[in-house]
């Protein structure tokens, strides 16, 4: 066995639990228990890692970390790109097009002092 790990929630990094591609098959209870009680295993093949199994809370704590920021940030780009896209501020488009790294600095440090 390679000795595979991860950085758990706690942010320690732990060995995870291997098995072979075969014994997954034929032995899934035992992996399901394994990842019940260390929360992922590896899927080796001829000794290689191919796969991962998480257990659910494995996977919901992955994807809570990641979820929530973007989904903000989505949002916020979606309104920004509405506002943009009015016809009152197309001159400012042009502007920006034709704008000199100079230019767009000062006009970030005003936008951002507001």
């Amino acid at each position: 066995m390679s000795a595979l790990t991860y950085r758990n929630r706690q942010g320690q990094v732990v060995d995870m639990p291997e098995f072979s591609a075969t014994d997954a098959k034929n032995g899934f209870g035992r992996v399901l228990e394994t990842v019940f009680s260390h929360g992922v295993v590896a899927i080796t093949k001829r000794d290689e890692p191919k796969a991962v199994l998480l257990s659910l809370e494995a996977y919901e704590d992955l994807l809570g970390r990641q979820r929530e920021p973007l989904q903000a940030l989505s949002a916020e780009f979606d309104q920004l790109l509405a506002g943009m896209q009015q016809p009152a501020h197309r001159p400012g488009w042009a502007g920006a097009f034709d704008a000199s790294p100079e230019e767009l600095g000062r006009a970030a440090v005003a936008a951002a002092s507001r």
